[in-house]
């Protein structure tokens, strides 16, 4: 691919991810991630996300009600998520890439799958002191093989009955702290460099662009119907790199 043609992939990949997540209020790494593993490696490709993701979830964090109090009752998990990206160091890079393309694929097409049939769970509070740091791990070991953050961390957090704004701001955190592990554990890989750091800054401008256009548009839009197109696109996306991987 061409330096152009793929100045154009990553733009429009970018400024399609952040126009989702300012409608539905995530998406942004996984869409990013699923078009730019079309033409790139999944390590560089997760690299790219390493300035516009935490940027974008700084910015959700910030609108949410009560940060401190989603901190004290989710730090375990977040700690949890960056031992399984350390565990998990070296997948994501090099002689992997083949099976971290058809982990992503197949993980983009599994959430896109559950969130269709509208799967929910319910997680009583007495579970949820047990559960946190084990969801953790498991969410930092998926983000180390494939790049995305989104199982189980997405389907847990939606299963602890917070409020609306509350979830929103919940998976800001969990997707900042995510890509923070990530960002470290690319670049104790030897993946994340300066050219990779620049052209990361780069794609935060088409991300922001994308993200303020589809919060203006959010109430305009019919939500539901956008989402199920949103997410049959990506149940189609993550078959295609899945079979991809394995061809």
């Amino acid at each position: 691919m061409s330096e152009a043609s793929l100045a154009v992939l990553v733009t429009g990949a970018f400024l399609l991810a952040g126009f989702v997540k300012g409608v539905v209020g995530l998406g942004l790494p996984t869409i990013a991630m699923g078009l730019l593993s079309l033409a790139l490696p999944p390590a560089q490709s997760a690299a790219l996300l390493v300035v516009p993701s935490p940027v974008t979830n700084v910015w959700q964090l910030w609108a949410g009600p009560d940060f401190r109090a989603l901190v004290r009752r989710l730090w375990p998990m977040m700690a949890g998520v960056c031992a399984g990206v350390a565990l998990g160091g070296g997948w994501l890079a090099g002689e992997n890439a083949m099976a971290a393309r058809v982990g992503l694929g197949v993980c983009v097409a599994l959430y896109a799958g559950l969130s269709l049939a509208n799967v929910r769970f319910a997680v009583p509070e007495r579970a949820e002191q047990w559960l946190n740091v084990p969801i953790g791990v498991a969410t930092g070991l998926v983000t180390a093989a494939t790049g995305i953050f989104v199982l189980p961390a997405v389907p847990y957090l939606q299963s602890l009955g917070l409020a609306k704004e509350d979830l929103i701001q919940a998976l800001g955190l969990s997707f900042l702290v995510s890509t923070v592990a990530l960002g470290a554990g690319l670049a104790n890989d030897g993946v994340f460099d300066a050219a990779n750091l620049a052209g990361s800054a780069l794609a935060l401008v088409p991300a922001m662009a994308g993200m303020a256009l589809g919060t203006k548009l959010r109430h305009r839009l019919p939500a539901e119907s956008f989402r199920r197109w949103f997410l049959i696109g990506l149940m189609a996306l993550g078959a295609y790199l899945a079979v991809r991987g394995l061809a």
